[in-house]
Order: structure tokens, then C-alpha cells, then sequence
């Protein structure tokens, strides 16, 4: 299988970005049938954005020392780090998805300029972590398909300059949302 995947990352990644991105659209217009979720009580559905906030600044960090790491030539403990960083991301869409299927997406309560600049923040927020699905999956598909003596010979280091920030901006971004949204209103 893992032969199957290097000759067909780009394939591939467009494939579960489409996935990814199907998903994500499903869940805030709220077409996964609520009867195939598991129930949670309201107290669960209430603490997921905090628990996500949560997960979003570690995982802030876990970029920035996988970022540190690789200037380093640490290329084991960038390998560690950028997994740890998948993972926190995807418990993170797991539990933003969960959610929005349930409940749909907050409105934001605030009007005028500071509503404003809000859907201005949320837009690009949305618009980053649109464009970082593929490059991630790319360079995680390259990642795991290829030795690390070879990721520097691949567009792996080439497109991971450019998903890692775009990544960690995003992060930041919808912390920002978050505290507009959760704590400021």
C-alpha cells in the first residue's frame, strides 16, 4: 500500500481534502444526520470550544518547536513534533465537527465594527485553514512514504515552509476567534 500512496500523493491528497473538506461544509450546514452521533450532554457540547482553545495553543507551540527543530537540523524531533501537531489538529476538527453537527455555528453576538472585524478574522482564518488541508496532507503523505535521508530530495521541505506557517497562523487566528467569540462576548 505504502508503495501505492508515493506514486499517487498528489492524487491522494486531493482526495481527502475534497473528504476533509466535504466534511467540514456537512457539519456546518448540518447535513450528517444527528441520529448517527452519539448523544453528549449539553455540559460536553458547552466545554468543546474551550477544550479547543486549549488544544489550539498547544498546538501553536508544537509548530513553533517543530519549526525551531527543523532550523536545527533536529529532523527526528520535527518529525515528532509536526505528528504531535496532525494529532492535536485532527482532535481538534474531531471535536469542531462533533459540535457544529449538533448544534450548528455560534452566531456572533456582537454588531458594527467590532462584528466587522470579527467575519474579517473568522474569513481568514477559514481561507488559511482551507489552504493548509492540501499542503498538509501532501507533505505528511511525502513524510510517510519516503525515508527521511530522501524527504530533502521531495517538494516536502519546499511546501512545508509554506503550510507551516500558513498552519500556525490559522491556529492563531481562531484562538482569536475564539476569544471574540467565547470570552469577549
Amino acid at each position: 500500500m505504502e508503495k501505492t500512496v508515493k506514486r499517487n500523493v498528489p492524487a491522494l491528497t486531493a482526495v481527502l481534502t475534497v473528504v476533509s473538506l466535504a466534511l467540514v461544509i456537512g457539519a456546518a450546514r448540518q447535513l450528517i444526520p444527528k441520529s448517527i452521533l452519539p448523544k453528549a450532554p449539553e455540559w460536553v457540547l458547552s466545554a468543546i470550544p474551550h477544550v479547543n482553545a486549549g488544544i489550539s495553543l498547544v498546538a501553536i507551540v508544537v509548530i513553533v518547536a517543530g519549526l525551531r527543530a527543523i532550523k536545527r537540523n533536529d529532523y527526528e524531533r520535527h518529525r515528532k513534533l509536526m505528528l504531535a501537531g496532525v494529532g492535536l489538529f485532527l482532535l481538534f476538527l474531531v471535536l469542531y465537527l462533533y459540535k457544529v453537527a449538533l448544534k450548528g455555528p455560534n452566531a456572533f453576538p456582537g454588531t458594527g465594527l467590532v462584528e466587522l472585524a470579527y467575519l474579517g478574522i473568522l474569513a481568514i482564518h477559514m481561507l488559511l485553514a482551507i489552504l493548509c488541508l492540501p499542503l498538509l496532507y501532501y507533505v505528511l503523505l511525502l513524510a510517510w512514504t519516503h525515508p527521511m535521508s530522501e524527504l530533502k530530495n521531495t517538494r516536502h521541505p519546499t511546501i512545508g515552509r509554506i503550510a507551516a506557517p500558513l498552519w500556525l497562523v490559522s491556529f492563531v487566528l481562531g484562538n482569536v476567534v475564539y476569544v471574540l467569540l467565547y470570552l469577549v462576548y
